[in-house]
């Protein structure tokens, strides 16, 4: 039996050693270990190299976005970017020589009815003025939420086209011949913009200007640093054109909830008109000592003023930005 043991375990150490010298030996003979080292070396290679081009690219992108801010800083409002807010072709001349009508008509009105001198002359004022002021800002209030409802339609236009491979300066001409009013014309004046040699990026920051809400100034943003720093354009604006969107259902939502309390505020404002008016036509005698005394005539200013803070206190309470 000790005979036979000592060819098997010779045997067996043989088997043993075989295995150690493939597993520890074989791999610098193969070249396998080698390999292995290579795929490391270009492994961490890669990876440097992929941290390093991240970096770069989010430099770009701040550098971008920096270029982008630093050209809307410093915008003035002069009258004549009023007149383009508001979509009117008027010149300077125009709105002044309109002003100049509507006092003088406001002032003869008001005139001719009470016959003070001193509310001619407020009217004038206000006509000259208060309501050419007000008409602007009624226009481009009007003008801007037609633009926000049109422009995801507008960008999902551009982002199909950029997907479909058109140019996405033929996108904007599409845009500027076949959109509704006024995205066709903001996008006609952005495309004849390029035309006299302004960048993309520059024609867009135009647009903020002539529509300063932030949905443009995200389009603006987005094509700017786009054109500085590459990217996936397309998808950009597909996430864009859905954050529109969403904003655009919430705000909706905001809105079909306020109305009840827009609908309370607006009973309580109208109420003390309502019951003075009724008041006057059955007793017209009682309610006319109101402005016929002088303690009725302080008792008008003070609840006008307490009516005036009540009423800016619910609107400021059921208006939601979003």
């Amino acid at each position: 039996m000790s005979g036979l043991n000592i060819p098997l375990a010779a045997g067996l150490a043989a088997l043993a050693a075989g295995g150690v010298a493939y597993v520890f030996v074989l791999p610098y003979l193969s070249g396998e270990r080698r390999s292995v080292e290579r795929r490391k070396a270009m492994s961490v290679v890669t990876s440097s190299v992929s941290r390093a081009t991240i970096v770069s690219r989010r430099d770009q992108v701040a550098k971008s976005l920096k270029e982008v801010e630093a050209k809307k800083q410093g915008t003035k409002v002069t009258l004549e970017l009023k007149l383009q807010r508001a979509g009117l072709a008027w010149t300077q001349r125009t709105f002044y020589v309109v002003s100049v009508v509507s006092a003088l008509f406001l002032a003869m009105l008001i005139f001719i009815v009470s016959g003070n001198v001193i509310a001619g002359l407020g009217a004038i004022f206000v006509g000259g003025f208060g309501l050419p002021q007000w008409f602007l800002s009624f226009r481009r209030k009007r003008r801007i939420a037609a633009f926000i409802k049109e422009l995801p339609t507008a960008i999902d236009i551009i982002t199909r086209g950029v997907r479909a491979g058109i140019p996405v300066g033929d996108c904007f001409r599409i845009i500027s011949r076949e959109a509704e009013e006024p995205i066709r014309s903001e996008f006609r004046t952005v495309v004849e913009a390029q035309t006299l040699g302004l960048s993309l990026g520059d024609a867009l920051v135009k647009m903020y200007e002539r529509v300063p809400v932030s949905d443009v100034n995200f389009f603006a943003i987005v094509i700017g640093v786009q054109a500085k720093s590459g990217g996936n354009l397309s998808e950009a604006l597909s996430n864009l054109s859905r954050v529109l969107r969403e904003r655009k259902k919430m705000a909706g939502k905001i809105q079909a909830m306020s109305m009840e309390a827009k609908a309370s505020g607006g009973i309580i404002a109208a109420l003390p008109f309502i019951v003075a008016t009724l008041t006057y036509v059955s007793s017209p005698d009682y309610i006319s000592l109101l402005w016929l005394t002088d303690i009725g005539k302080m008792a008008l200013v003070a609840s006008a003023i307490w009516m005036s803070l009540g009423i800016f206190t619910m609107k400021k309470m059921i208006s939601f930005d979003v």
